[in-house]
């Protein structure tokens, strides 16, 4: 039986066919089947879509903001109205639990575009100091680089900012969950996006994300990845000295302290850190636990750790799918042997699929204690259901714990007094803190310390990565 082929990039307001004939498979991770190809870019084809984007960046950079506003707002009510179908995809491509898919992925992919809309309402693009004026602009032709854990929230967080910037962007989606991203390109051209706003193109790292970074008329480059790729696409920038944004690994810790609800805070950690498979860069998989509690923790945490149904992600019913890909199936299982090697105590899970699933990149949620800092499960994001327990004596042991690590991304903090909680969330080295599990804020700034990148997404701060300053002296009083 054939498979569908996706031969066609959106560029400058058309869908149209690849420069190359070079196809890449797309594998079901439930199956381990071919569900697809899909057709791999070029240097040409990139070529293709800035030349579009730069055409179109002329005129929609001088919009009205009350148009751009309204163009995100035809945006989120077709993705509003697609959801089911966006769900359905993520399922698809990247094994997302199809209850997760319409609670976290699709809604919070709607958030972005809703957060935009609202930064953009208020947003004061001209400001006086006195005669002078600081008038914020558009900074151009924006490449954006997205991965394939989080599809649409990724491709939102960054596309809908530049939208209300003013900017004309190139996307690459990973080529690993490409289904969505076609379906949002869909959406961009049904909602009426102006020729060459709005332009996509498939392909590798290697291929199209190099030909972004270092392309002469891309003037911001936007990636969520490793480090390793985040490193190489800043190199390949630098000879065009472009603007670069970077959000990339982490390692994020958990601190319990002592007076913490820990029958509350224990469950919602193990879910916060294996949901998604694990495959958040900010899930604290790093629980940080006082030493004279650390057995009362390892039941709480193995008790809620095999609720978690690990099946079929279009059961209604399972918790968590495969992990999206065979070469981090391959990365989990390995580091669960390393964790076993370096003696780590085994609490739950282990290696292998989970009794009852001989195929497809299932993994065991898997959790360790007794882990030391010196660890590389401790130290190395492992990108699976995989959580460390580590113990700490006293706060400061606590806090260093959690910053001794090359990640700064996310962090959590639990306590039953808010000024303890709040003392520790200030002393933790990380571009977001989230104390006793809140809820979850589009306007937040999202971005790393250290080697989880540079810049920030989400809100005003994703819009101002968008944005060049410029000052005018003798501008006059406003």
């Amino acid at each position: 039986m054939s498979v569908p082929e996706y031969r066609q990039f959106y560029i400058d307001g058309a869908w149209r066919t690849s420069s190359s004939d070079k196809m890449s498979a797309i594998l079901c991770p439930v199956t381990e089947r071919v569900i697809g190809s899909l057709a791999m870019g070029t240097h040409a084809d990139v070529d293709d879509a800035v030349a579009a984007a730069r055409r179109a960046f002329a005129t929609f950079s001088l919009t009205p903001v009350e148009e751009r506003r309204a163009l995100l707002g035809r945006i989120l009510a077709l993705m509003e109205e697609r959801a089911e179908a966006l769900a359905i995809a993520m399922t698809t491509e990247m094994g997302t639990a199809i209850s997760f898919a319409r609670s976290a992925q699709v809604p919070f992919g709607i958030a972005h575009v809703r957060a935009a809309m609202e930064a953009l309402s208020d947003y004061a693009f001209i400001t006086h100091q006195g005669s002078t004026a600081i008038v914020r602009e558009p900074i151009g032709v924006c490449g954006l680089i997205t991965p394939w854990n989080w599809p649409l929230y990724q491709i939102t967080a960054k596309v809908a900012p530049a939208i209300a910037a003013g900017c004309t962007t190139v996307l690459k989606p990973s080529e690993l969950s490409p289904l969505s991203a076609l379906l949002f390109a869909q959406i961009m051209h049904d909602a009426g996006t102006p020729p060459g706003v709005f332009n996509l193109v498939n392909g590798t790292g290697e291929e199209v994300g190099a030909a972004m970074a270092s392309h002469p008329d891309i003037d911001m480059i936007s990636i969520t990845g490793s480090v390793r790729a985040g490193i190489l696409v800043a190199q390949a920038a630098a000879v065009t000295v472009k603007r670069v944004v970077q959000e990339l690994g982490g390692k994020s810790p958990n601190i319990l302290l002592p007076d913490a609800d820990f029958a509350r805070v224990v469950p919602l950690g193990v879910a916060s850190a294996l949901r998604n498979v694990g495959q958040s860069c900010s899930a604290p998989t790093r629980m940080i636990v006082p030493v004279d509690r650390l057995e009362e923790v390892e039941t709480l945490a193995r008790c809620h750790a095999e609720t978690m149904i690990v099946g079929d992600p279009m059961a209604q019913d399972s918790v968590l799918g495969p992990v999206a890909n065979k070469a981090q199936f391959d990365r989990v299982q390995y580091m669960i042997g390393v964790g076993i090697d370096e003696g780590a105590k085994l609490v739950c899970g282990g290696p292998g699929r989970p009794e009852g699933l001989s195929e497809g990149y299932f993994t065991r949620p898997t959790i360790f204690s007794d882990v030391t800092t010196d660890m590389r499960i401790a130290q190395e994001e492992i990108f699976g259901p995989v959580l460390c327990i580590i113990p700490y004596a006293t706060e400061d042991e606590a806090i260093a714990i959690a910053n001794d690590t090359v990640y700064g991304l996310g962090g959590h903090v639990q306590s039953a007094d808010l000024e303890s909680a709040r003392r520790v969330a200030r002393r933790i080295r990380s571009g977001q803190v989230h104390i006793n599990h809140p809820a979850w804020d589009a306007h937040a700034a999202f971005g790393g310390y250290k080697q989880s990148g540079n810049g920030r997404e989400y809100g005003v701060f994703g819009l101002e990565e968008c944005l060049e300053t410029k000052a005018i002296l003798g501008y006059g009083p406003s």
